[in-house]
C-alpha cells in the first residue's frame, strides 16, 4: 500500500481488518518495524481521537512522531498552481509538501471541506496536492470527503462484535445544530458497500442522499423505523445535504436515536464516530446503556491506524 486515502488503496480490506485485530491482541509484536522512521502528522483542522490514536499506533511500531498544527503554527498555504502570491498566503504547498517529504517517511494530513463549493471539496484538491508534491506515502487523517481510518476502525468493531453470519448494519442520519461534512458517512458507506459479509442499509430524510460514488448500490430507506427493524448495528451520524450542498434542510428531532427505537432492532449495538451531542443525536438512555459501543469503537482507532501504518512500512 503506497497511500491510504480510501478503501480503493487497500488490496485486501478483510486482511487489513484481521491485521488490526491481531495488533489489538499483541500491540508490540512489530515494535521495531518503524525503527528510525518518522511520521509527520499535519493538521489543518482540530482532532482528538485521530491525532492520539495515530500517534499511539505509530509509536507501537517504533516510529518517531512529529505533530504540527499548520492552521495555528505554520504559514498560511497557497494550493493553487500559478497563483500570484501577493496576498496573505506566504508559502506554496509545492515547497511545504516537498520539504515535509524530506523530513518524514510517512505523512498524515487532516483537512475539512469548506461546505461551500462542492466541486472544489469533492476534487480533494488539498490532500491531493500533498500527495503530488511530498513524494512519500500519505495517510488521510480525514479529508474533505472521506475518513478511511475511522471507517476501518468501524469495520474492525463490527467484525469484533458480530454474532451472526451476515449482520444487518444501518447508517442513520440524526439531527444536529451545525452543517457537518459528509466525510464520515461517505466513508462508512464506501466500506460497508464493499463488504459482502454485511447487509447494509442507509436511512435519512429525503434531501440528505449521499454521493452515489460512495454509496454504490446500497439500499436507501426513508422510513427510519422500517430501516432499523432487525438491525444488529446502528451507526448514528449527522451530515449536511450533498445535493443542496452544505445546507441543513431540516433538524427533525424525531430522528434522534432513543432507547425506544432499539425495540425493533436485534438488540443492536449503537455506534458513533464521536464527538456526539447527547440528547440531540443520541439520547442518554442509549449512550449510557450496554447497547452503546462508542468507546470500544474509538479504542479500535489505534489498531486500525497501526494496521495501515504497518502495511505501508512493510511494502513501501
Amino acid at each position: 500500500m503506497k497511500h491510504f486515502l480510501s478503501i480503493e488503496d487497500v488490496k485486501d480490506y478483510k486482511a487489513l481488518i484481521a491485521s488490526a485485530l491481531a495488533y489489538k491482541s499483541n500491540p508490540f509484536v512489530d515494535k521495531t518495524l518503524g525503527q528510525n522512521k518518522t511520521m509527520g502528522m499535519i493538521f489543518l483542522n482540530p482532532s482528538m481521537r485521530t491525532r492520539i490514536s495515530t500517534q499511539r499506533a505509530a509509536r507501537n511500531l517504533g516510529m518517531e512522531v512529529i505533530v504540527f498544527n499548520l492552521d495555528k503554527e505554520g504559514w498560511q498555504l497557497e494550493f493553487e498552481d500559478g497563483a500570484v502570491m501577493n496576498g496573505t498566503k506566504a508559502e506554496h504547498v509545492k515547497e511545504a509538501a516537498a520539504v515535509m517529504g524530506q523530513y518524514f517517511d510517512i505523512l498524515g494530513i487532516r483537512t475539512f471541506p469548506g461546505l461551500i463549493n462542492k466541486e472544489e471539496d469533492y476534487s480533494e484538491h488539498y490532500i491531493n496536492q500533498f500527495v503530488k508534491y511530498a513524494g512519500i506515502p500519505v495517510v488521510s487523517l480525514e479529508s474533505a470527503t472521506l475518513h478511511p481510518l475511522q471507517s476501518l476502525a468501524d469495520a474492525v468493531t463490527i467484525q469484533e462484535l458480530r454474532t451472526t453470519i451476515k449482520p444487518k448494519v444501518v447508517l442513520t442520519w440524526a439531527p444536529h445544530i451545525k452543517a457537518l461534512p459528509q466525510a464520515v458517512p461517505n466513508s462508512f458507506a464506501q466500506w460497508m458497500s464493499h463488504w459482502d459479509e454485511v447487509e447494509f442499509v442507509i436511512t435519512h430524510p429525503e434531501g440528505y442522499e449521499l454521493d452515489k460514488k460512495f454509496t454504490g448500490s446500497s439500499k436507501i430507506e426513508y422510513d427510519q423505523e422500517k430501516a432499523l427493524q432487525g438491525a444488529d448495528f446502528i451507526y448514528v451520524k449527522n451530515w449536511s445535504s450533498y445535493k443542496e450542498y452544505g445546507q441543513i434542510l431540516n433538524t427533525l428531532p424525531t430522528w434522534m436515536v432513543t432507547k425506544e427505537k432499539l425495540d425493533v432492532t436485534n438488540d443492536a449495538k449503537v455506534m458513533h464516530c464521536l464527538p456526539v451531542r447527547r440528547n440531540l443525536v443520541i439520547a442518554d438512555d442509549v449512550l449510557d446503556s450496554s447497547n452503546s459501543v462508542v468507546t470500544q469503537q474509538a479504542g479500535n482507532r489505534v489498531w486500525a491506524a497501526q494496521a495501515v501504518l504497518s502495511e505501508i512500512l512493510k511494502y513501501s
